[in-house]
């Protein structure tokens, strides 16, 4: 409550000053870590001070969690404006309590009445409930999962679908999979995964692989920082796309 009234808090934690694009896109942000009996949760968004248009966000009630990672087109504030749509759009819908692929055809009718098709925004968003670990899940773009099941590293594959805000009325079809007690999920957008170095190789599956199994014996909180170190190590220099990194762990709720 004591950041709704002063800026203190808010100057206290940055080095320098943000572009109004990351101003903007990190009001959207719910935190970077969240914790319940049933999952822990990490989230890293880079770069800090002069992010476009990716982010996430995540909302629980007592019987599931909703997670949502984006991806806006575009650079500076354009981007993160686009983003600021979706997300709230996103957001209105799941508090009206719509089921999870009407709350993509809302958000996908509000960003294409605003751009008519020019600008969209690659969005994924899961559902995951508590009492069975049924995850359900409307992949309109391109962030990944990536499962940590033991010690065996794999890519969680759903149908893409289109965009939000490509087309209009486009319709969704969610899909669901399976979450067991001690799975960690790693989430990334573009920016991580197709990220390049100065001689155009793709950061790519072998490593997210490697970094997913280098970290785990990491906590949830701590995980997207140690992969998005070694994604802007492998990058050129003067890259300027943002990304996303969520780790999830799922511990779900014991069977009565």
């Amino acid at each position: 409550m004591a950041e709704r009234d002063t800026d203190r808090y808010q100057r206290a934690r940055r080095a320098s000053r943000l572009t109004l694009a990351a101003e903007t896109q990190w009001q959207l942000l719910p935190g970077r870590a969240s914790r319940r009996r049933e999952y822990a949760l990490g989230a890293q968004l880079e770069p800090a001070y002069a992010i476009g248009g990716d982010g996430y966000d995540w909302a629980a009630t007592a019987t599931d969690l909703t997670l949502t990672v984006v991806n806006g087109m575009g650079e500076g504030t354009t981007a993160a404006l686009l983003t600021s749509l979706a997300v709230n759009a996103l957001r209105n819908a799941r508090r009206a309590g719509i089921d999870l692929a009407d709350q993509a055809v809302l958000a996908d009718q509000a960003v294409y009445a605003q751009h008519r098709g020019e600008l969209y925004i690659s969005a994924l968003l899961m559902c995951f409930a508590y009492d069975s670990g049924l995850v359900s899940v409307v992949d309109a773009g391109s962030p990944q999962i990536w499962r940590r099941r033991g010690r065996a590293v794999e890519r969680i594959t759903v149908e893409p679908q289109l965009p939000l805000g490509m087309f209009q009325e486009t319709a969704y079809t969610p899909q669901t999979f399976q979450v067991l007690p001690g799975d960690r999920l790693v989430i990334v957008s573009d920016g991580a995964h197709a990220a390049r170095s100065p001689g155009g190789e793709v950061y790519g599956t072998a490593a997210l692989q490697r970094g997913i199994s280098s970290s785990s014996l990491l906590p949830a909180e701590d995980v997207p920082t140690a992969i998005l170190r070694e994604v802007s190590g492998h990058r050129s220099a003067d890259a300027d796309d943002d990304a996303v990194v969520v780790c999830m762990d799922w511990y779900g709720r014991p069977t009565e």
